[in-house]
């Protein structure tokens, strides 16, 4: 078909034309990022805590007593908790992924070293750490029973006893030590007045606590052999005991200290639903966007293709006696939307990707990746011959004779 008379047509209605074509290029430039910002919400909502997030409660507490020996207490504490029926294990913690606290450190591999290499989580383990979280030693050995010191007797900003062995998670290690064993290397980590510490052994990943961001990476942890007495637990169960496990330990927790405030207490799924509330409303705040862009975008070329089908009633009732065919009719509106739709979505694409770079600078959003600009363009397309068809379909079906005639 030759296009010539298309583009003349079009020339001669240059308003209604440069409209469609924005149209078109702002929904192509909002859904290219949208969808991709939807996809990264979702990637996070999927990521692997590395923990078992199904087996496990967490509680935390504090006393209303200001002189209490919280060393003591934790031992009652533990000792109370794992006695409860259904309970698998118990450790004290510092932090829990999908939690408020937040422990981080530098991590430096010289002495000298100005910068540090990467910024990692802390987990302290007080030797029911593994068991209770679910982690597995990948690589070396865990910690001994006389490698473990008292958070208490422990400052990292002053000489004194320092921390005399270290487990990295796997993404840590391989990011440290590329290419090599971590065990047996030495690491300097949280506090300049520390000797360095050497690491004995190599975890599954396990996700840090915090936004993204917060870390070298969202895998960047470090085990140290450090009981924390901080008055928070977590206890692992099987999944359908976990409500019953959460109330006893409750209890448990009163029992062992009348004078006790219950600060927090949930399942580990309940906590990453709620950490991720505001992911999902983003996701369906997008998805409405999105929606309401196509939708727009879609009537807009259906009531253009019907008006300019008025407009040309007596030119198809002309090209239909002169011998066109339906077919004919039918294709010179769909090329005319294919031209229309084509130029705003190349200017759409520009703008894709001069908003994705915005976003960045901004946002920290990551680079769009260039695979969601062709899918972008592959829908518009198909929206807009969907859009025309009915109107196009309505010109063709007109009769040479009322066309003239209605002109």
């Amino acid at each position: 078909m030759d296009i010539r008379p298309i583009l003349i047509t079009l020339l001669r209605h240059k308003t209604a034309s440069l409209l469609i074509v924005l149209e078109i290029a702002l929904s192509c430039a909002i859904i290219c990022n949208a969808v991709f910002i939807i996809s990264n919400r979702i990637a996070e909502l999927q990521i692997d805590s590395g923990v078992a997030d199904d087996e496990l409660v967490y509680l935390a507490t504090s006393s209303l007593l200001p002189d209490v020996n919280m060393d003591a207490l934790r031992k009652q504490d533990v000792q109370a908790l794992s006695s409860i029926p259904g309970v698998k294990a118990a450790s004290s913690v510092n932090q829990i992924p999908f939690g408020d606290n937040v422990w981080g450190s530098d991590v430096r591999l010289d002495a000298n070293q100005i910068r540090p290499t990467t910024h990692a989580s802390l987990y302290m383990d007080d030797g029911q750490l593994l068991q209770t979280y679910g982690l597995q030693v990948t690589e070396g050995r865990a910690f001994n029973a006389d490698e473990y010191l008292d958070n208490s007797a422990f400052n990292p900003n002053r000489i004194g006893p320092s921390v005399p062995a270290i487990m990295l998670g796997r993404s840590l290690a391989q990011s440290l030590f590329p290419g090599q064993s971590a065990i047996g290397k030495l690491v300097y980590v949280w506090g300049e007045n520390q000797p360095p510490s050497p690491v004995v052994g190599v975890v599954g990943d396990v996700m840090t606590p915090g936004t993204p961001g917060s870390f070298g990476d969202r895998y960047h942890t470090m085990i140290f052999p450090i009981r924390v007495s901080n008055g928070a637990y977590a206890l692992r169960t099987t999944p359908d005991q976990r409500d019953a496990v959460l109330a006893a330990a409750v209890a448990a927790l009163h029992a062992t200290d009348p004078n006790r405030i219950i600060e927090q207490k949930d399942t580990l799924s309940q906590m990453r639903a709620n950490f991720h509330r505001r992911d999902r409303a983003v996701i369906w705040l997008l998805l409405a966007v999105c929606i309401a862009l196509l939708a727009v975008t879609a009537f807009g070329i259906i009531g253009l293709a019907s008006f300019w089908v008025q407009q040309r009633t007596k030119q198809i009732g002309i090209r239909r006696a002169l011998g066109a065919t339906q077919r004919h009719i039918l294709r010179y509106f769909q090329v005319e939307n294919f031209i229309l739709s084509s130029a705003g979505i190349v200017l759409g694409l520009l703008l894709a990707y001069s908003l994705n770079m915005l976003l960045m600078s901004r946002y920290e959003l990551p680079r769009l990746p260039l695979a969601y600009l062709p899918a972008a363009a592959v829908l518009l397309w198909i929206l807009g011959q969907i859009a025309v068809f009915g109107p196009a379909r309505r010109a063709a079906a007109i009769p040479p004779a009322v066309a003239t005639r209605s002109a």
